[in-house]
């Protein structure tokens, strides 16, 4: 499991793995954390004590100091993985779903006439949609779109990363994911 890096101000930033976030916590780095602490780490025994020393990892939380900049990117990369994620693995062409090895990324105008390689611009498509559409546009073969495609938002591309999302985690990032999302209708 991950845990969900924001900053200070609760803008989701990053997953960390576990070591990531041990040494966060082990430099002072977290401002405040959110959820009940899902794994403890074991350190070593203390000479004075003789108790063994313990790290409570929480699922979320808030690193102090700036975030680099990369990290307030306005649109989300666009990868296959997140693309089908986004649009559940239903073709917009025909719209039936089917597994990832075939579904393939469809440019709603084609590159080889203008369009571009955008979240608002692409949708999933199962491989015998694409080849029947080729590089014309949807005005030309009379084809409509089951969905529209939109941009994520930072809280949608956290869930569309694919990673395993406790519970807490997903509690947080739906909260801010917007009502028309498809991911709350999953």
């Amino acid at each position: 499991m991950d845990v969900l890096q924001l900053d200070v101000s609760g803008r989701p930033q990053a997953w960390l793995s576990v070591k990531e976030a041990a040494a966060l916590y082990a430099n002072d780095g977290i401002a405040w954390t959110l959820g009940e602490p899902f794994v403890v780490l074991r350190g070593g025994i203390q000479r004075a004590s003789g108790l063994q020393s313990l790290l409570a990892l929480h699922p979320i939380v808030a690193a102090r100091g700036a975030m680099p900049s990369r990290a307030w990117r306005s649109e989300p990369a666009l990868s296959n993985p997140k693309l089908f994620l986004r649009d559940r693995q239903v073709c917009a062409y025909c719209g039936d779903r089917f597994h990832l090895e075939d579904l393939t990324r469809e440019h709603i105008v084609p590159t080889s006439r203008g369009g571009h390689d955008t979240w608002k611009n692409c949708i999933t498509a199962c491989r015998s949609c694409n080849g029947r559409k080729g590089n014309r546009t949807l005005d030309e073969l009379g084809w409509q779109l089951h969905y529209l495609p939109y941009t994520p938002s930072v809280h949608e591309d956290m869930i569309l990363r694919g990673r395993r999302i406790l519970a807490d985690q997903m509690e947080f990032l739906l909260a801010s994911v917007p009502a028309h999302s498809r991911l709350r209708h999953s």
